[in-house]
This record gives C-alpha cells, structure tokens and sequence, in this order.
C-alpha cells in the first residue's frame, strides 16, 4: 500500500528525499547535458519549493518510495523532480504522484500538467506518454545551440 501525503516547509526529512531523488535521478548521470540541476539541490531550497507549491511524498511500510514537487505556471501546474526510488519503480507510486498532482491542479484552477524530461531519456518519455502527457515543445539550455529537453502537458 502507497500512502502519499503533501508536506510542507516544516517537514523534518528533507535530507532523506534529497537521498530518494539522488538515487532515482542517478541513471542520467553521464546520459545527459548538462548534467541534471539535482547535483545542486539543497534540502533549503526544497522546503522553499514547498513553502510556494505543493510537495507530495509517497510512503510504503518500508519507506519513502518517491516524490513530486509543483508549482503553479501560468494556467498549468508545473512538475519537477518526479522521483521514485528504483526499487519501486512500476509499481504505480509514479502514476500515484501524478493524479496528487492533478488533484492539487483542480484545486488551484489550473487547467494542466505540464512537465520537462530531458530529451535524451526517451524511457520517460514513454512513462509520461502512457500517463496521457503529450510533447508540446523542445527547449534548449543556455549556453546549448540543440534542444536539450522536451515539454510535455496533459490535460487535468
């Protein structure tokens, strides 16, 4: 059973979903570039993240199994560092996230989802497509002269 709950700035285990995303997001590590902004992510600035969106966590008996961080954009809910720990990945936690996230998004008004995935992880590309988000765009980072990610969006 999948427990997930939001949290919010007071939480006390930030380090330990800094550990989740680290360990999930490892696979990428030589696979894409830039390399991913996790390397620069700090417990402070997640509980920031979480003072002016929503952050949801998924819990199983055994422990923290994953992550979502949201903000509101414009009139979509944006989605970052999606996680879930490897060892629990197909399981449903990330499809458990999403519809947090959706329900947070009909809270707010918003109309969508809307997410980024790196252009090189065709694999999430495909997880997202099977959780109904279709690519809207290609965007590159600063410095990049190539697309080095792609926008996806789902209707709420």
């Amino acid at each position: 059973m999948t427990d997930v709950r939001r949290v919010g700035p007071e939480f006390k285990d930030w380090p330990r979903v800094l550990a989740l995303i680290r360990e999930a997001f490892a696979f990428m590590e030589g696979r894409i570039d830039p390399p991913s902004s996790v390397h620069r992510l700090t417990v402070e600035e997640m509980a920031d993240d979480a003072a002016v969106g929503a952050v949801f966590v998924a819990e199983r008996e055994s422990g923290l199994a994953g992550c979502i961080f949201c903000r509101p954009r414009g009139d979509v809910l944006y989605l970052g560092k999606l996680a879930v720990r490897p060892n629990f990945q197909g399981q449903g936690i990330g499809h458990a996230l999403v519809n947090a996230a959706r329900v947070e998004a009909g809270r707010l008004g918003l109309s969508a989802l809307e997410l980024e995935a790196r252009i090189e992880l065709w694999e999430n590309h495909a997880v997202f497509a099977a959780m109904g988000f279709t690519r809207v765009e290609e965007t590159s980072h600063p410095g990049f002269d190539r697309a080095t990610s792609i926008t996806m969006r789902r209707r709420r």
